[in-house]
């Protein structure tokens, strides 16, 4: 059986009060997907325990199954801490979004280390929207960026505009992986777009959450063939 592990935020709030946190429904469309296809799930957050939900989206269907199935809203609120993970359990990791991820994880050594070693023994690194902010710091053991030179795509800057977030996150997602040498690309704002380079997937925004987890299955598969 597969496993991969979900690496979500810790953060909730920033100095000016403002609310982030998790996009749980990024995290429940892949979830059950994967689960579905015998995919064993476990999550890791860089201070471990809850997980800070993104308000906006709790009362989305996939939501509220995600929290009315007893495992996954046991596994969801009592993430493990980076410590407690050995990369070698596992044959992927996947960011999903929520706008917290930009202000925790790109500084979050110990989960960074975890993904670059599960994508240095094969396995596959996959991120949704602002998921992608994880990936900025994941090194390999050779010391490159895993994301330089890759084909990718995240929450796009055009859509961060549209919903009038570009003055509240730390920085501007799309323009943050071009710097660090990703070869960025979307479509047009909210549209499905999902980018496949080798073992690295990522999805633009949350309409490309299930196309994503379809691509994992792929993988996945491949690799247990």
């Amino acid at each position: 059986m597969s496993r991969v592990l979900f690496a979500v935020t810790s953060h909730f709030k920033d100095a000016s009060g403002w609310e982030s946190g998790c996009y749980v429904l990024e995290v429940a469309v892949p979830y059950f997907y994967l689960l579905k296809n015998g995919v064993e799930i476990d999550f890791v957050s860089p201070k471990g325990g809850v997980v800070p939900a993104k308000q906006c989206d709790l009362d989305a269907a996939k939501v509220k199954s995600f929290f009315a199935d007893k495992t996954a809203s046991e596994k969801f609120y009592s993430s493990k801490v980076p410590e407690e993970i050995d990369s070698n359990d596992y044959d992927a990791i996947y960011f999903p979004g929520g706008h917290g991820v930009a202000f925790d994880l790109p500084n979050c050594e110990t989960i960074a280390k975890i993904a670059g070693e599960i994508y240095d023994k094969g396995g596959v690194v996959c991120a949704v929207c602002h998921g992608g902010a994880g990936l900025l710091n994941v090194k390999l053991a050779d010391g490159s960026f895993l994301i330089d030179g890759k084909n990718l795509t995240a929450f796009s800057n055009k859509e961060e505009e549209a919903i009038g977030t570009d003055q509240k996150v730390p920085f501007l997602l799309e323009t943050a992986l071009v710097e660090k040498g990703a070869n960025y690309s979307c479509a047009a704002n909210w549209q499905q777009y999902v980018v496949v380079d080798g073992r690295l997937i990522t999805g633009q925004n949350p309409a490309s959450d299930l196309e994503m987890a379809k691509e994992l299955v792929k993988l996945l598969k491949k690799k247990i063939d």
